[in-house]
């Protein structure tokens, strides 16, 4: 008996001749440029390359002739005279300030904090407010090739709802101080917020519930060792501010008769994963402790700079084997913006500077603290901040047909000293199109900005402080 009737040849039979694929050796998308900058170990760079996508994850990288060999049923996009590299890593930022951007410039920290920040944020912070604020940093960012971002503010489940609209990723952290705030009377209730958010996102795939006690000189023991306990117990980060200044290094010694870095660790407190934002002033004996504890660092230049809060020894963190990262720190007066472009150039020529030699941080190590470095100070490192098979397909594309590309000598160099964020066309996260030639797909910027236009307008107009 004949099993494959006539009329059915042509579509069962024959596939006995040509097999369909194996699922495994599937990709739906097939990414095709001029170079692929994978920023794994090696440092390679590729040319005439691709990034085979399957799912949310990315399938293979390597030269475009033979991944469409190997995948082709796969869709083809060729991005011509672009580059393709893993997602940005924004380490540390505030993103609803977005909406006090420029408030107050020009002052000292402590001041920007006490005379301007905290009684804006008293007046004017709200689930409404975050949720606009979000959202028109997750514009911003997703158009100069931020992937993932880290957050400390209050209403961090406001946060993550916008976050997750955007769809973007992000490590977000439920702040914790010891005066009463927007979300929280005392630090007690903070802590009760913060374990209500980690159990509302602690599975959710693109966002990662954080504690967020905000500095050693704003809590006290008591609630930095719960705000530990609390991290360590859901196995989630702890983000903090640490060492920014030198006042609060002088501070620090004065009252403990040890730096902040060394007081946190007497307390435990870097005793789990841990993200410290800024650590401008640490020691070797600092770097020493941070380095056994893998804490990861936040390196914010524009915001060191701009709050002339001190360099950071960044050259000195990473050759002590510490993860530092690249963050832009909040846009209401330390730096403005989020612009990571800006701070891998800036980050690369302060420690030039500091150390009076050009090899000091080079272009390489400036992009690697924006993308897998970045990833590792957050505990990401298995999923993002590089272009490997199995790991997010979290990545971007940059083109190169702007007057400032041209000519194109070193691809790694044109990234971190030329590039700019403008000149990022394409974004995917998780295998997502989220911004196609320069256009957000995932929430109607026309929307945001106008809502931003209108809070913006609302405190300019209430402003009493």
């Amino acid at each position: 008996m004949n099993c494959c009737p006539a009329h059915l040849i042509p579509l069962i039979c024959l596939s006995w001749l040509w097999p369909a694929q194996p699922a495994a050796a599937q990709a739906e998308l097939l990414i095709r440029a001029r170079y692929v900058v994978p920023m794994d170990a090696s440092g390679r760079v590729m040319e005439n390359a691709a990034v085979a996508v399957r799912g949310s994850s990315v399938a293979a990288v390597g030269a475009a002739a033979d991944l469409k060999r190997r995948y082709p049923f796969a869709r083809l996009l060729d991005l011509g005279n672009s580059v393709v590299l893993p997602g940005l890593v924004n380490a540390h930022t505030h993103a609803p300030m977005a909406l006090l951007r420029g408030l107050a410039d020009d002052v000292s920290l402590q001041d920007w904090l006490t005379k301007y920040i905290f009684p804006a944020e008293k007046q004017h912070v709200n689930p409404e407010f975050v949720r606009w604020g979000t959202l028109l940093a997750c514009v911003e960012m997703l158009r100069s090739g931020v992937t993932t971002f880290a957050d400390m503010y209050y209403f961090e489940e406001t946060v993550a709802q916008a976050a997750e609209k955007a769809g973007m990723r992000a490590v977000l952290g439920q702040t914790i101080i010891r005066f009463p705030v927007p979300d929280a009377a005392s630090p007690k209730d903070g802590l009760a917020r913060a374990e209500r958010f980690i159990l509302q996102y602690r599975k959710h795939p693109l966002i990662t519930p954080a504690v967020a006690p905000h500095a050693l000189y704003t809590n006290d023991p008591e609630t930095l060792k719960a705000a530990r306990a609390l991290a360590n117990r859901f196995s989630v980060p702890l983000l903090l501010h640490l060492a920014e200044t030198e006042a609060e290094d002088r501070q620090a010694r004065q009252h403990y008769g040890v730096s902040p870095t060394q007081q946190l660790d007497r307390w435990g407190i870097l005793n789990g994963l841990t993200l410290a934002a800024h650590a401008v002033w640490v020691d070797e004996a600092d770097r020493r402790t941070l380095a056994q504890h893998r804490t990861g660092v936040a390196h914010c230049p524009s915001s060191n700079m701009k709050l002339a809060s001190g360099t950071a020894p960044v050259t000195e963190m990473l050759a002590a084997g510490i993860a530092v990262g690249l963050g832009t720190d909040g846009p209401a007066g330390s730096n403005n913006d989020f612009n990571l472009f800006e701070e891998m150039d800036l980050a690369a020529k302060l420690q030039k500077v500091r150390r009076r030699d050009p090899r000091a941080l080079s272009a390489l190590q400036a992009l690697e603290m924006a993308t897998r470095l970045g990833a590792q100070a957050l505990g990401l490192e298995k999923q993002v901040g590089s272009l490997e098979p199995g790991k997010q397909a979290d990545l971007i594309a940059v083109t190169l047909e702007a007057p400032h590309a041209v000519p194109l000598f070193n691809v790694i160099s044109h990234l971190v000293y030329a590039a700019k964020a403008c000149d990022v066309t394409h974004v995917w996260i998780g295998g997502r199109l989220v911004m196609e030639q320069r256009r957000v797909l995932t929430v109607q910027e026309a929307a945001v900005l106008a809502q931003g236009r209108r809070l913006g307008l609302k405190i300019q107009n209430s402003k009493n402080f």
